[in-house]
């Protein structure tokens, strides 16, 4: 068994698009966006903004479902998560977004039975909403809906398991911190670099899994900095 623990962001990282950004876009009520301000901000955490959010949902069951359904994730994920699979690593799905959606969205592909921590979306009415947080913490630095330090702080504790972050935004950067190793785009990239955060910059799920070999091999680890730069890597 390996002894690297692989924790994924979903929105913008397995996912596409950012999942519940199309939803507040296709089905929000007036006021979403003011939420979404306050929390770029730094006026709120995620965990309030969320929960002011999806309260702000107006959609039914059917259309929540069709909707998810239109969603694409990377096409090598699957591939990426069965070789990793293959070699031991344990993964798993760590996002602040909604608990429904990424089961939902990764059936197409089989990979529901992948553990997932996330907010829990629960309905509140024919056409209503509500978050829970059951992974909430509240030590949580970025006052996230799901705090996703405690979670690899989980897996750090002895018997120890080395945690490789793999993510892209506002959500991961702390987790960044505190990961033994990062595969990171989009804004991600930027912030490991401000905070010399050892990392890789990937484009997406193909580039992770030519970097899995590297990582298994301690390659990446035992000389961080020297990891090439891929071409046309995002760097905000």
């Amino acid at each position: 068994m390996s002894d690297w623990t692989l924790l994924c962001d979903f929105d913008g990282t397995i996912s596409l698009e950012d999942t519940t950004d199309t939803l507040l876009e296709r089905f929000g009520k007036v006021g979403w966006e003011e939420l979404e301000t306050e929390w770029r901000e730094g006026r709120i955490g995620s965990h309030d903004c969320m929960a002011g959010q999806v309260a702000l949902l107006d959609m039914s069951l059917a259309e929540l479902d069709a909707h998810l359904a239109a969603r694409a994730v990377d096409p090598a994920f699957a591939d990426f998560v069965r070789t990793a699979q293959a070699q031991g690593m344990h993964v798993e799905v760590v996002s602040d977004g909604l608990d429904y959606a990424i089961r939902k969205i990764l059936a197409r592909d089989g990979l529901d039975h992948l553990p997932i921590t996330s907010n829990r979306l629960e309905p509140a009415g024919e056409r209503n909403w509500r978050l829970a947080f059951p992974n909430a913490s509240a030590k949580c630095a970025a006052a996230s809906g799901t705090c996703k330090c405690a979670r690899a702080a989980r897996y750090q504790n002895p018997p120890r398991k080395r945690v490789l972050l793999i993510g892209d935004g506002a959500s991961d950067f702390c987790v960044a911190e505190a990961a033994d190793f990062v595969f990171a785009k989009g804004k991600l990239i930027a912030h490991c670099v401000a905070k010399n955060i050892p990392h890789a910059p990937i484009h997406g799920f193909a580039d992770a899994l030519a970097l899995l070999p590297a990582l298994v091999s301690g390659k990446l680890v035992a000389a961080p900095r020297a990891v090439p730069t891929l071409p046309n890597a995002v760097s905000a």
